[in-house]
């Protein structure tokens, strides 16, 4: 026998007995019931022909296994335990079940086994009856309480029945108290238990589909079926383990416990648990009752007392006392179908009725929900479903208010300031509006001191009506709390409102929607030659616009982006270049117009380049390189000076039209080769002759 390290992915580890043939590094034959090696085993994700998820699975195991011969099946085997799974190729390439790491294990695949000396497993199992095959699966405890039980005679006898069989290890891990109960009584209590495990009739794995009932041999009740897209079928949320053994008189399918019978519905477990006496209440009051008896297959996550009582008592009573937000809490709570925690093997986003997700996974032993173990109680099974017990409430989006989706988001500092302004009765009544609220990058400094402008400003951050943003189309018109109008801009990769963009998932509470937005939103107060005027840097660009009569253009209703030149690119002129330039009226309307777009253009709407048509003609060339905008390679002083018909640049250079560049009006030497061309050009014409370059 020969083991090596196990314990890290990767790392080979074999043990067993051997198979009595010569052994390499690359390809041993160490048994386990099968063989194990490295997981540095051929993986490719083509797996034949397309059947059920489990049949897919099970090929997938078979082509992993192939390379040690006929039959093999590669399993993964969690470190320290002695669980066992089928793979996808997904997880086959992660080597983690609920995030512990495993181990690959060979061994031969359901129906074949081993012969001494020859490679794989070549052999198919001899068949026997089922009371005979149980002892070779696996399940001796099931063969010992079919002869206690007096269920052997049946088990051996002619028929065609299908048993779920406990393996020893789900037998062993019953408790003393329900063990002692079945074994006292063994010719009623435990042989209807027995029979509660089988069916009638012969059921492969593939017979077993997602949401179907069998109808056990005990009084026909329902044993439910559950077969996932991840190839793992549950009985009564117990995992089946070794599927599809055949017998003589039938099949058998061992599975990881010990299932009881079902017989109540969701609702009527709701009805008899202590501990959910709060979640009673409540689905009575929202009418749910119904829905929880009728026939479906649904996952309660019922929130226990406890769940409830950590909920601020303020927001308790505001959700309990406002029917459409209770509906939507428990609505929530309840997954569109069964889901055994047996089959959570990776993470998974579940929908709820709600219309909502949950990231529903697992962390070693324990079921996660959104990243948390908070399932304090797992699979009871109801006749329409199955139940987990979490200790936390799980609240929607949909019945919070506005100030309480900004404080779990990464808008929490300006849920301060609007508070600190006086106004989170907007954000916590039952007044229809958006916020729209920056994120807390934007107050890295500090938040700003709160005075009368202040007030108005954040005021003009909070949007008539509750909006989302999959509504909000470009040119769109929206009315502020403080009475300004602000316009809806959208762009290829942007949606932005004024200077602002919407930098996350617009959250739609109960009665508003938050949009976090990338920088404090500027309203604009004045049109473009407003924006000029106020600002004492663009004093000598403003004499230029009267000087060229542009004036009215700038005034006027429209859609403008603006680079505007400062005093200080003015001044870098050659000299008696600005002077020239405002004796003449065309030459200066014309340089002015190549410094306007007919189109807004706010900088959150530039990620690499994008291109403008000026009034001049030209083309205008806006990029963004180490954050900062640039205009025809120009770095941009300051962005986004909005006005009612447009937005203004801060540039400290006056930007050239191609026509007006000094190379090609001869003010300085052009390029040498340029030159030559010109001149030999020149002289081909003078010969009367083309020259051959």
């Amino acid at each position: 026998m020969r083991k090596g390290g196990g314990g890290e992915n990767g790392k080979e580890e074999y043990e067993g007995e051997t198979a009595g043939e010569e052994e390499t590094e690359d390809e041993a034959l160490v048994w386990e019931g099968g063989y194990r090696t490295s997981p540095a085993a051929f993986c490719s994700c083509s797996e034949g022909p397309r059947g059920t998820d489990g049949a897919q699975v099970l090929q997938h195991s078979r082509l992993r296994g192939r390379q040690h011969g006929p039959n093999v099946c590669a399993v993964q085997k969690l470190i320290g335990t002695n669980r066992k799974y089928f793979t996808n190729c997904k997880q086959w390439y992660q080597r983690k079940i609920c995030g512990k790491a495993t181990v690959i294990s060979y061994e031969c695949c359901p129906g074949y086994e081993k012969v001494p000396g020859e490679k794989g497993c070549p052999a198919a199992l001899p068949l026997s009856n089922i009371y005979e095959t149980l002892g070779v699966v696996g399940s001796a405890t099931t063969q010992l309480y079919s002869d206690r039980s007096n269920l052997r005679p049946e088990i051996e006898g002619p028929g065609s029945f299908t048993i779920f069989a406990p393996s020893n290890e789900a037998w062993a891990s019953l408790s003393a108290e329900t063990l002692d109960s079945l074994v006292s009584n063994v010719n009623i209590e435990l042989l209807n238990a027995l029979r509660y495990h089988m069916v009638d009739k012969r059921v492969l794995t593939d017979d077993l589909k997602h949401g179907t009932t069998l109808n056990s041999m005990y009084q026909n009740l329902p044993i439910q079926i559950h077969h996932y897209p991840n190839g793992i079928v549950t009985v009564n949320c117990a995992r089946l383990l070794k599927a599809d053994h055949h017998a003589t008189n039938g099949v058998v399918h061992v599975i990881d416990k010990v299932i009881a019978t079902t017989t109540n519905t969701i609702q009527q477990i709701i009805e008899t648990e202590d501990s959910l006496e709060t979640l009673r209440a409540a689905v009575a009051a929202s009418d749910l009752n119904s829905l929880l008896e009728s026939e479906g297959q649904y996952t309660l996550l019922a929130p226990t007392n406890e769940a409830f009582e950590k909920i601020p008592r303020e927001t308790l009573n505001r959700i309990l006392g406002d029917p459409e937000a209770l509906r939507d809490l428990l609505n929530h709570h309840i997954l569109k179908s069964a889901m055994c925690a047996e089959a959570i093997i990776a993470g998974l986003t579940m929908e709820t009725l709600e219309g909502t997700t949950l990231d529903v996974g697992c962390s070693g032993e324990e079921l996660t929900l959104n990243g948390k173990p908070i399932i304090a109680n797992k699979d009871i099974l109801a006749t329409n479903g199955v139940v987990h017990f979490v200790n936390e409430l799980l609240i929607p989006d949909s019945a919070k208010t506005l100030f309480e989706l900004a404080q779990e988001s990464e808008v929490s500092k300006s849920t301060d300031l609007f508070r600190q302004a006086g106004l989170s009765s907007h954000l916590t009544g039952s007044e229809r509006v958006t916020l729209l609220a920056p994120v807390n990058d934007v107050f890295k400094d500090g938040l700003p001191v709160i005075d009368s402008n202040m007030r108005n400003l954040l005021l003009n951050h909070i949007v008539k009506d509750q909006l989302s943003s999959k509504y909000l189309y470009h040119g769109q018109k929206l009315q502020t709390l403080g009475d300004k109008e602000l316009r809806v801009f959208v762009y290829r990769n942007n949606l932005c409102i004024e200077n602002a963009c919407i930098a996350a998932h617009d959250k739609r509470g109960r009665f508003g929607t938050l949009f976090s937005v990338d920088k404090m939103l500027t309203p604009p107060t004045g049109s473009v030659m407003d924006v000029l005027k106020a600002d004492h840097r663009f004093s000598t660009l403003v004499a230029a616009i009267q000087s060229a009569g542009l004036t009215e253009n700038l005034n006027r209703p429209g859609t403008f982006t603006v680079f505007a030149p400062t005093n200080e690119a003015f001044r870098a002129l050659p000299q008696g270049e600005l002077n020239k330039l405002m004796g003449n009226a065309k030459e200066l309307a014309n340089l002015l117009k190549f410094h306007v777009a007919d189109e807004i253009l706010v900088s959150g709407a530039v990620s690499a380049l994008v291109r403008l048509k000026s009034m001049q003609g030209d083309k205008l060339e806006v990029s963004m390189k180490n954050n900062v905008i640039h205009i025809n390679k120009e770095p941009v002083a300051e962005s986004d000076l909005m006005a009612t018909n447009g937005v203004v640049y801060a540039v400290n250079s006056v930007l050239q039209p191609q026509a007006s560049r000094p190379q090609e009006r001869g003010d300085e030497p052009a390029d040498p080769a340029l030159e030559i061309f010109k001149q030999a050009s020149a002289l081909s014409k003078v010969k009367g002759k083309n020259l051959s370059l």
